[in-house]
């Protein structure tokens, strides 16, 4: 993971445990995994948003395609 063994894990740990608390974490977790939600939601919103513009360009291609065949009859 990242090119870090246990024992620097094992210090970012207990580092942070100094730093905020064993109360703050869970909090901080919270808050994280809200971020990490939103983001992803966000990250599907635009992927369907690109995908239905794709779909109505080539929908409105066909109707073009097949409005200028049939006026052509």
């Amino acid at each position: 993971m990242f090119g870090m063994g246990a024992n620097e894990i094992i210090l970012i740990v207990v580092l942070v445990l100094i730093l905020f608390g064993g109360r703050k974490i869970p909090e901080l977790m919270r808050g994280l995994g809200r971020g990490v939600r939103e983001f992803n939601d966000a990250k599907s919103n635009v992927r369907r948003e690109i995908e239905e513009g794709m779909h109505e360009k080539s929908d409105r291609a066909a109707a073009s395609t097949t409005n200028s065949a049939s006026s052509q009859s």
